[in-house]
Formats: structure tokens, sequence, C-alpha cells
């Protein structure tokens, strides 16, 4: 392949990571209104976002990635993710990822970009 078609391979591949990890943030976000709203109203806007969560996963596997979710995950030192606040906690703890901040994300052959998430206590 001629090196330009392989700098234009690379900078496809960032503008899909981009926008995976920004449709992660801005779910996020949309889940929090959808609890504000009435069940009704709620419901018909959940069905929309479900539909657009599925083509950004169906995109994503098309370019042979994935998002990986570890909310609720115990936290390993060795996870693909890093932890915002792990310095408010002992080393003797038992901590579990609390919330994910940006998705891990993984490609066919391997991890392609790390997350961040913030951990809390096992209760």
């Amino acid at each position: 392949m001629p090196p330009d078609m392989n700098d234009r391979i690379d900078a496809l591949s960032h503008a899909v990571i981009g926008l995976a990890v920004e449709s992660w943030r801005f779910g996020r976000s949309f889940n929090k209104l959808l609890s504000k709203l009435d069940a009704g109203e709620a419901s018909r806007h959940k069905g929309q976002y479900n539909w657009f969560l599925k083509k950004v996963e169906e995109s994503l596997e098309y370019a042979g990635l994935r998002l990986v979710n570890v909310e609720g995950h115990p936290f390993d030192p060795g996870m693909a993710a890093t932890p915002l606040n792990i310095d408010e906690f002992n080393a003797n703890e038992s901590l579990i990822v609390d919330q994910m901040i940006e998705p891990i994300i993984m490609g066919k052959d391997g991890l392609v970009k790390t997350g961040t998430v913030t951990l809390r206590k096992v209760q």
C-alpha cells in the first residue's frame, strides 16, 4: 500500500475511535436526561437511542472495533482502564469500577484505546 494510503487509514481509524468515544459520552448524558422524563416520552426516546447505539455498534464492528464496558466489575490493576481516583483508596481495599468515563476500545488484534474509570469500595 502507498504510504499516503496508510496515513489515510490511520486518520479514518482515529476518526471512528473519536466518534465512538463521543457517542459513549453522549449516551451517558442522554440516559440521565431520559430519567427526568415521564415514562411514555422516555420510552419513545429510549427506542430512538437504542437504534442509534445499534448503528454505532454495527459501524464499529464493520471497522473491526468494539466498546468494552467494565462498570460493576472488580477493579484489577492490569485492566485496560486508567482509574481517576485510585489515590483515594488503600492498596488492600477491594474495589469495583463505579463508572466508565471513557470506554475501552478493542480491535481484532487487541487493545486499541485504554478506557478511563472511577472506582468505589466494594460494599
